[in-house]
């Protein structure tokens, strides 16, 4: 069944209707269905498996969808240049006990090479961040009519996803952001999906999303953008406070916005550089 939009209600329909037994959504979408007021009574019985991926999904939103859609789960990790999916995280990962496991998109695919690297292009520590590469029959040969892009993504046959992320001693690898959405603070990296993921937990959240403004001390400050749920009543300072017992305390938020929504493409990615715009208008660079 393929839907035109993302229609919460139509897709709550169309499960039980049509007897669906997979489903692939981005994290976004399934958060969308279990705040929808028909998710309480939906039939999800038909259900077997949702693979899920696109964009990093909060621990607490994954522990959700688990108890209320009662089925396997399943993360991928890809890229369009990458011919979609290279690492997969399978059900039998998604235990509720191993919360550690749940923050990783699994292991590379068959045939697939991955490497974290720093910024000269060697490979880092095990458990240190730095820039997912990867090499495989998958990976583009370039953009079309695009030399100079190509040879800046595509170095001796690796391809720089521009993600962020680390491998642990197991061979997972964990996703922290997109390098271009990281913020530096106070010379500290500091990646917004760890700390939406923080906030995420919060049971007046209902939506997040963390981005860096301009400060002269720190050069980059860290902002959250909240949807309160309805009938949800939180101050900022309750929010940052929750953060700070979750998270290490130079990535918790210095202020807390709370907007009707947040600004996402058809697909469910939040429009980041939308939510920036506004705060650094009239800067000189669109970092510090």
């Amino acid at each position: 069944m393929l839907l035109r939009d993302a229609d919460p209600a139509a897709i709550l329909r169309l499960i039980p209707q049509f007897r669906i037994t997979k489903a692939f959504m981005v994290p976004a979408l399934m958060l969308f269905l279990l705040q929808h007021p028909q998710c309480a009574t939906a039939d999800f019985s038909s259900l077997e498996l949702i693979v899920y991926g696109a964009s990093p999904a909060p621990i607490d939103l994954v522990r959700n969808a688990l108890r209320v859609f009662g089925c396997g789960l399943e993360q991928v990790y890809g890229l369009t240049e990458t011919t979609g999916a290279i690492t997969w995280l399978p059900p039998k990962d998604h235990s509720d006990g191993n919360i550690e496991r749940l923050k990783s998109c699994g292991k590379a695919m068959t045939g697939v090479e991955i490497r974290v690297v720093d910024a000269s292009g060697a490979e880092v520590a095990t458990g240190k961040v730095g820039e997912i590469i990867t090499r495989s029959p998958q990976n583009m040969i370039g953009y079309w009519n695009q030399p100079e892009a190509t040879r800046r993504a595509i170095r001796d046959g690796w391809f720089h996803t521009g993600d962020a992320g680390y491998l642990d001693h197991d061979g997972y690898i964990y996703i922290y952001d997109r390098v271009k959405d990281m913020i530096i603070s106070g010379g500290e990296n500091i990646y917004p999906a760890e700390v939406e993921s923080a906030l995420f937990g919060h049971p007046a959240v209902a939506d997040v999303a963390v981005i860096g403004v301009p400060d002269e001390k720190w050069g980059e400050a860290v902002k959250a953008m909240v949807v309160k749920k309805p009938d949800a009543t939180v101050t900022p300072e309750e929010l940052i406070a929750f953060a700070r017992e979750r998270i290490a305390g130079y990535k918790t938020p210095r202020t807390v916005d709370f907007v009707e929504a947040l600004p996402r493409t058809p697909t469910g990615k939040i429009l980041k550089r939308e939510l920036r715009k506004p705060f650094w208008e009239g800067q000189e660079r669109q970092v510090h």
